[in-house]
């Protein structure tokens, strides 16, 4: 699948996780670094690339993808020499993890991090139920075993990872054995030490 690489990011956000799974992935790529307002992430030009105005994106050749979780599926896909996705017959934990947490965990642990988490009543109308139940179900997962598909760490890994990495560093996920045994497991890998290393470079430098 021919064509150049690109990411859009800020080293401030979610655009780290798009960051580790290009390293992951090994291939070369460009990094587009973006501010947040209107000369940046909210720019014409950027809009035309994410109408949403929000970063991770990546464009590949002719193609566009945003989103965190679908970044690491399409890259693991276009790029199989890493070995970032099982084989087509043993993904139903893959995908089963990967958008549980870009979805339900995702909005339980945002709604709870504002403080705001639905009553018993209107709990049915949320993917994710309560914010008790979504983390008892990843805690669950990551009790009884390594990573998400079992002992091979994969793309839903970067993603996971990130969101159990970033949870535990903001205080918006408990600090559970199963959590930050992954999140040490995940975080000693070469790649996001690259990748970490990459961003924190990145960063405003405080002034002298």
């Amino acid at each position: 699948m021919p064509g150049k690489l690109t990411l859009y990011t800020n080293p401030m956000s979610r655009g780290r996780i798009a960051r580790w799974m290009l390293e992951e992935v090994g291939e070369p790529y460009d990094t587009v670094v973006l501010a947040y307002g209107e000369d940046g992430m909210k720019s014409p030009a950027y809009l035309a690339i994410n109408p949403m105005g929000k970063v991770p994106a990546i464009t590949h050749g002719s193609r566009t993808v945003t989103e965190g979780a679908a970044i690491c599926a399409y890259l693991a896909d276009a790029f199989p020499q890493a070995g970032l996705a099982p084989a087509l017959p043993d993904r139903a934990d893959y995908y089963r993890w990967l958008f549980f947490t870009a979805g339900p965990l995702e909005a339980a642990v945002t709604n709870h991090a504002v403080g705001w988490d639905p009553d018993t009543e209107r709990s049915r109308m949320f993917g994710y139920g309560s914010y008790d139940a979504a983390v008892g179900a990843l805690d669950a997962l990551l009790t009884a075993q390594a990573y998400v598909t079992g002992e091979a760490f994969t793309a839903a890994d970067v993603y996971v990872g990130a969101a159990v990495n970033w949870g535990l560093g903001f205080g918006t996920l408990p600090r559970r054995p199963a959590f930050e045994a992954y999140a040490a497991r995940v975080t000693s890998r070469p790649a996001y030490l690259r990748a970490t290393a990459l961003d924190d470079a990145l960063m405003p430098k405080a002034d002298a």
